[in-house]
């Protein structure tokens, strides 16, 4: 390992001469760039430089070793016994930063929550889980902006998109894309029978206007009369949007917002993630046929998690994690099932490396 110390310091070194040259401080894109690749080496460089310095420590500890007084002796081999410890720890570290960032990881998100099997239990569903993901985002001082919703009469939502907006907000959720599977006794049931029910979550990396640029002549765009419940303006404006990118076929409808400006606003934010989702999946695909992850691959239509109600329960199937801590979970303590899966992830991705 510290062997590749001198080069990583080299290419340190480099970065911050290329940095601060008076051309990528003029080219605000090639600066940002520059910063994401520095941010990745600088901490390989400390924690390699941590090693170099407990070697050194570990040196002097041994040379301690021949010395004819005893007590000298026991205290250094005690030093050593530590310093191994925390050169292991470092090397640990090292490896896992040695992983090339996933560009994504610092980008903000635009999540999709659909019921899916389970009628309005599913809906029902839909909504604590949009609500967990709240209670997360709150957690880690994140904002959450409502793009899309579609409620039902008793509370549940049949559909929500949302942006969440913060520092490293994929890098924490990207994982999150699949089928959740809920086990308990309905709201809606008589009869105290357990019901399984599912939802889809599909977390996309926002796009920013540089990322995907969707052409006006590929685009389709119709307004209508927005429906759904309650509100006033409701059914006497035209604001509701419908966008229709011709060469995919992705549709997107906006309706929450009174101004049909802010809706076409709105539907452009999804659609645009949902282009760019499309071209990641297939640089992910082209991943997976070298190596399949064992984490999952995002795939919405793969079963991630079990929500069991009953049991106080739920399963992450992808790392064969259960906690029985299910209501705290649903009240957004998500980090003992998302720190494993990022480490599960690491470990992958150190095996391909």
């Amino acid at each position: 390992m510290l062997e590749k110390l001198p080069g990583y310091k080299k290419q340190l070194e480099d970065l911050d001469a290329r940095i601060s040259s008076p051309e990528v401080m003029s080219d605000m894109k090639k600066y940002k760039e520059l910063m994401v690749e520095r941010s990745h080496i600088a901490p390989i460089v400390e924690k390699l430089e941590e090693m170099e310095s407990l070697e050194n420590a570990k040196k002097d500890a041994e040379e301690m070793l021949k010395e004819s007084d005893s007590e000298l002796v026991e205290m250094a081999k005690e030093e050593i016994s530590d310093i191994s410890k925390k050169l292991e720890k470092a090397e640990k570290e090292v490896k896992m930063l040695l992983i090339p960032p996933d560009p994504l990881d610092g980008k903000n998100i635009i999540m999709e929550i659909r019921a899916g099997t389970g009628g309005d239990e599913a809906a029902l569903f839909a909504a604590d889980v949009y609500r967990m993901y709240t209670h997360y985002a709150e957690s880690k001082r994140w904002k959450i902006e409502v793009i899309s919703s579609n409620e039902t009469g008793i509370g549940g939502l049949k559909e929500i998109i949302f942006s969440i907006t913060g520092k490293d907000v994929y890098a924490s959720l990207r994982y999150e894309s699949g089928v959740h599977r809920v086990q308990r006794v309905p709201e809606t049931e008589s009869g105290g029978r357990i019901h399984t029910s599912a939802i889809t979550v599909a977390v996309l990396p926002e796009a920013e206007e540089t990322d995907i640029e969707i052409k006006p002549e590929d685009l389709k765009v119709d307004v209508m009369r927005a429906g759904g419940p309650g509100g006033q303006c409701v059914n006497t404006t035209d604001s509701a949007v419908r966008l229709t990118h011709i060469p995919t076929g992705l549709v997107v409808i906006c309706q929450d917002e009174k101004s049909q400006i802010k809706n076409k606003a709105k539907a452009l934010r999804v659609l645009r993630s949902r282009l760019y989702e499309l071209e990641e999946e297939k640089k992910r695909k082209e991943r997976r046929e070298e190596r399949k992850s064992q984490v999952g691959s995002g795939d919405r239509s793969e079963r991630i998690r079990t929500y069991n109600f009953p049991q106080g329960r739920v399963t992450d199937h992808r790392i064969n994690l259960t906690l029985y801590k299910l209501d705290s979970v649903m009240n957004g303590d998500l980090d003992d099932i998302i720190e494993p899966l990022k480490i599960a992830a690491g470990e992958e991705a150190l095996k391909e490396l």
